[in-house]
């Protein structure tokens, strides 16, 4: 009977302590949300027992807001004013079996910012601290992955719960609004959980074993499953020491148009360490002071820190130029020394990695040789490429290395992380490349847009008016040489001629889709890619999303072309022996404009597949890309002029143009 006691006082007692250290209502009362301005709770003490915890059979969540606080600055727009709040969520296994790789769903609704979360990392967000969340986000345990059950802990609190504390920034809740998640839930394969319960600043759930669920025959895994992304970063531990350790960095390309030029990667250390030495890669500064003059400097005394690679908390980091991939001592590795390109892998699979190694000294705070903590906030970056945005380094399985002798055995990592990068939209004048649009029913080409690729210098010229229109052959000489020739044109046409001219598109890379014909069968188009920067792009591509007419297109007669059907979209590429694309030179004469480097040719459609074509609709991409960059459309189409007739030119006058095209090109 005394044991029996004994037994049953122990296992209330640790859950009342487990209520009162992860501060639940129990202990530290309930939230009144009016006094929250302050930033403070009131706090009406409370020791009662937690009978939803005590009749719980499962995982047992809760998600507690603590304070919330008006954030600077002070707007009187209600939906606009941003709150500062710090909040608490909370997982204990009271059922039989161990959970493996937790994961908790919390169901933010109040367009909220996380800004940091001790204990766990969001798994599905697209960049790194801080990261918006306000569409609910999924929480993975972070060190603390797996929850052991009190039978196989003798009741060990640390062992079978985890606390996850969170600060960030929400809007558009007044003084007496109620900011707390829509819901919160486990999201682990094989469990059901209710709606959850609500008391003031508190909610809570129990989640149980699914009877009904079948299992999934995934392959066990320890720490959270690698993910899919446009483009996928490896931080693989080789081999660690006590004060420092060996990684291995590879950059992985996966979308069918995603692509990196002479790229830039950066991350930031978290506890001072800095990178002795590089191979396959270099860093863009390599300055001995932040050592010498900082802590490494006191803790590594004798070190002769002008020998060591970078020394920076946000170092910058590109590849190797090709000439160095059989140096012995910064080359020889395998995806390296390639001047930064990551092609894609629909050009070219064994071009679509990027690889290279690292020696990083640790800190005093890390001494333990298995105690590394992977860098943070990563971003990379190439020169006319897609914007990508990194989320935080995920602990996944160890990676596994074939045995480099050749024997049918593997090596494993000592630790791995992976950072998942995927493609955004750019923002609007912060392109790299624009389009242009004319069409041979229409005498006026559409210009790029003003500013596409932004603005440095406005006095002179209207940074928000529309483009001028102009005669298609403007569009081969340099902007600074077209004001002439838009203010005639306009003149010509009876044009309105602003006062202060609209500002260029100042973008490296236009393309000209121009449509060339339209008959019964089919149509086509003449496509232009100019280079107004002063280098050469090796390897380019560009590719042309078509939303209704993707099946119809039939053939392009200078370029090498492939449908990509997932994303409706026609990818382009030079041919073998013109897949350069040259930079902007002279012209012949000292007084004459510069000339772009261009790639030219003729693309044909069918009308197959398409009800009711009209060509000023469907004859213009609704996308264009160079080399993974979205390029800047115009807001608007050519339209055809009054009294115009369609042209009824014949397929072998289009054949002749193409074999003309390419003659002129060669």
């Amino acid at each position: 009977m005394k044991v029996a006691l004994h037994e049953t006082v122990s296992w209330s007692m640790l859950r009342l302590l487990f209520i009162c250290l992860l501060g639940f209502e129990a202990c530290y009362g309930k939230l009144d949300f009016s006094d929250m301005e302050a930033g403070t709770a009131a706090q009406a003490v409370s020791a009662k027992p937690d009978l939803e915890l005590d009749s719980c059979d499962g995982i047992f969540l809760t998600y507690t807001l603590v304070s919330r606080e008006k954030e600077y600055p002070h707007v009187k727009n209600v939906a606009k004013q941003a709150w500062a709040f710090k909040s608490m969520a909370t997982l204990m296994n009271v059922g039989d079996e161990e959970l493996k790789d937790w994961k908790m769903y919390i169901g933010f609704q109040h367009k909220e910012i996380l800004v940091s979360a001790d204990g766990a990392v969001p798994i599905d967000a697209e960049e790194d601290f801080p990261t918006s969340v306000g569409n609910g986000t999924t929480l993975a345990g972070n060190p603390v992955t797996d929850l052991k059950t009190a039978i196989e802990t003798a009741s060990d609190f640390n062992q079978m719960s985890v606390k996850v504390q969170m600060s960030g920034t929400q809007f558009g809740l007044g003084k007496g609004g109620k900011p707390m998640p829509k819901s919160i839930k486990l999201v682990n394969d094989g469990f059901k959980c209710p709606a959850a319960t609500r008391k003031g600043s508190r909610m809570s759930v129990c989640c149980k074993k699914d009877p009904k669920a079948k299992a999934k025959l995934l392959k066990k895994t320890k720490f959270p499953p690698r993910r899919y992304g446009d483009l996928t970063i490896a931080y693989d531990v080789l081999q660690a020491f006590s004060n420092n350790y060996y990684a291995q960095v590879t950059i992985e390309n996966n979308h069918p148009l995603g692509r990196l030029d002479h790229w830039n990667l950066t991350w930031e250390w978290q506890h001072g360490e800095f990178i002795y030495s590089t191979k396959g890669a270099y860093a863009r500064i390599k300055d001995p002071s932040e050592c010498l003059y900082g802590p490494a400097g006191k803790y590594y005394g004798s070190m002769d820190f002008s020998q060591v690679a970078n020394c920076q908390k946000k170092p910058i980091l590109s590849d190797l130029p090709s000439e160095r991939k059989d140096d012995e001592k910064v080359g020889k590795l395998p995806w390296c020394c390639r001047n930064g390109t990551v092609l894609p892998p629909i050009m070219d699979k064994s071009k679509s990695k990027s690889l290279f190694q690292l020696q990083v000294f640790k800190m005093p705070t890390d001494e333990n040789r298995t105690a590394i903590t992977p860098p943070m906030k990563w971003h990379i970056d190439g020169v006319i490429n897609p914007q990508y945005k990194c989320g935080p380094p995920i602990r996944v399985d160890p990676q596994e290395f074939p045995d480099p002798t050749g024997l049918k055995a593997i090596e494993t990592a000592v630790a791995s992380w992976q950072v998942v990068c995927n493609i955004t939209k750019p923002k609007p004048q912060t392109n790299k490349c624009c389009v242009s649009f004319s069409a041979f029913y229409n005498e006026s080409a559409i210009p790029c847009n003003t500013c596409a690729c932004g603005c440095n210098d406005v006095r002179k010229c209207n940074n928000k008016a529309s483009p001028m229109l102009i005669p298609p052959d403007a569009l081969l000489v340099p902007f600074a040489n077209r004001s002439q020739k838009a203010i005639a044109w306009a003149k010509l046409k009876h044009l309105k001629v602003p006062n202060n001219l609209p500002c260029g598109d100042n973008c490296p890379v236009s393309i000209n889709w121009h449509v060339n014909t339209d008959h019964k069968a089919g149509w086509t188009a003449r496509i232009t890619i100019f280079n107004w920067a002063d280098y050469t792009f090796d390897d380019w591509f560009t590719a042309l999303k078509f939303d209704r007419y993707f099946e119809d297109f039939e053939d392009v007669y200078s370029f090498n072309g492939t449908r990509i059907p997932g994303i409706k979209t026609i990818f382009f590429q030079g041919v073998k022996g013109l897949n350069y694309l040259a930079g902007e030179t002279n012209g012949t004469h000292e007084y004459d404009p510069r000339v772009p480097g261009k790639q030219q040719s003729v693309v044909s459609f069918n009308k197959k597949n398409v009800e009711h074509f009209d060509i000023t609709r469907d004859g213009f991409p609704s996308k264009v890309y160079f080399n993974g960059e979205e390029c800047a459309l115009p807001p608007i189409r050519p339209m055809k002029s009054s009294g115009h007739h369609q042209s009824s030119i014949s397929l072998l006058a289009i054949i002749f143009s193409a074999f003309v095209t390419f003659l002129l090109m060669a």
